[in-house]
């Protein structure tokens, strides 16, 4: 009853609108976090909090005391005698040091306490268990591509290690078991997915295109003629994350995240991707494409099969960003090349 030896890990427990304390006793009980229903019952009718449990989601953990659960699950984050909470924002494609950022702006935590104990991680969550069991001194970021974007409501002046379990716990929610089973499949880690995706999260212009997109990198992965997947937003990332952030200048690391420099996939990933990203690593379209290039202008991308129909489709769509006509057409009346 009081919470002894119970797990310390957050997760979000559902209280469905018109629920009964005895049912609510159950499904605890069913999800592990108490062990006597009745006893859970009870207290509620002692403490009068019998029939004012609020509808909806809450973070509890089984090492809560009766008491510490009910009192949890009797109040929404929207109490107006609550602590103060506010709504942030992290879209997809952030960076893990720009969503610290937004965290200090916000008045949640400190964003170098926060970088510290998201990428310390072992917060005891399933998704954790598919991860290396040592990182590699070559990343930067342990845990980049791991803060899935989403709106959070968090406490204001928050404890760094509250603020990343939650987190932790959204993306162990968002990862379903289906996309485990596919990794399967493809013979590919968690952290290969969540690389990749991120790559192709910075890439697209429209989440339609990334399944295609996604098939050029998979083709260059499998092909031995394409050892770099040649992806501008590794070097950028590498240009104004890392050597912005890193304390002392590292050749490796630099080289390692940089896809015009090493070989197959960075080191890590460069962004944190949303779940149309990750789905189209694990099913990308089927194409014999190894090029795509993107006009930054209408969003439209170009995919090619060899370098010279790549050169080609750069050459048309610097044309048509300047206005020119494409290769071969004829001017428009009263419009000519500069000279």
């Amino acid at each position: 009853m009081l919470g002894i030896n119970g797990s310390q890990r957050l997760v979000l427990f559902n209280i469905p609108e018109g629920a009964t304390t005895a049912e609510i006793a159950q499904d605890l009980h069913d999800d592990g976090i108490i062990r006597i229903p009745k006893a859970f019952v009870y207290f509620s009718k002692l403490s009068k909090n019998d029939g004012s449990f609020v509808a909806g989601n809450h973070e509890i953990s089984a090492s809560m005391a009766y008491e510490t659960l009910i009192a949890e699950l009797s109040k929404s984050m929207a109490d107006e005698d609550s602590q103060a909470v506010v709504d942030v924002m992290f879209p997809e494609g952030i960076t893990l040091y720009d969503a610290a950022m937004k965290l200090q702006e916000n008045n949640v935590c400190e964003a170098s306490k926060f970088l510290y104990y998201f990428n310390a991680g072992n917060l005891g969550y399933e998704f954790e268990e598919q991860l290396p069991a040592t990182s590699s001194t070559l990343k930067f970021y342990r845990m980049e591509g791991y803060c899935f974007p989403d709106t959070y409501t968090f406490y204001e002046e928050s404890e760094p290690d509250d603020v990343c379990r939650k987190i932790y716990m959204n993306f162990n929610l968002k990862i379903k078991e289906e996309y485990y089973q596919r990794m399967n499949e493809l013979g590919i880690s968690l952290d290969e997915v969540i690389t990749l995706a991120s790559i192709i999260q910075k890439e697209a212009a429209h989440d339609g295109d990334m399944p295609m997109i996604s098939s050029v990198f998979w083709n260059r992965l499998n092909s031995p003629e394409y050892a770099k997947l040649q992806s501008d937003v590794t070097s950028l990332y590498v240009e104004n994350v890392i050597k912005k952030n890193i304390e002392l200048d590292n050749q490796a690391i630099y080289d390692a995240y940089d896809t015009y420099i090493c070989n197959g996939l960075p080191a890590g990933a460069v962004c944190n991707p949303g779940i149309a990203a990750i789905e189209a690593v694990l099913y990308p379209a089927e194409s014999d494409y190894y090029y795509f290039y993107a006009n930054v202008d209408t969003g439209e991308t170009f995919f090619a099969r060899t370098l010279d129909e790549h050169n080609a489709n750069i050459e048309m769509v610097e044309r048509i960003r300047q206005g020119l006509p494409a290769e071969g057409e004829a001017p428009a009346e009263g419009e000519g090349e500069a000279n």
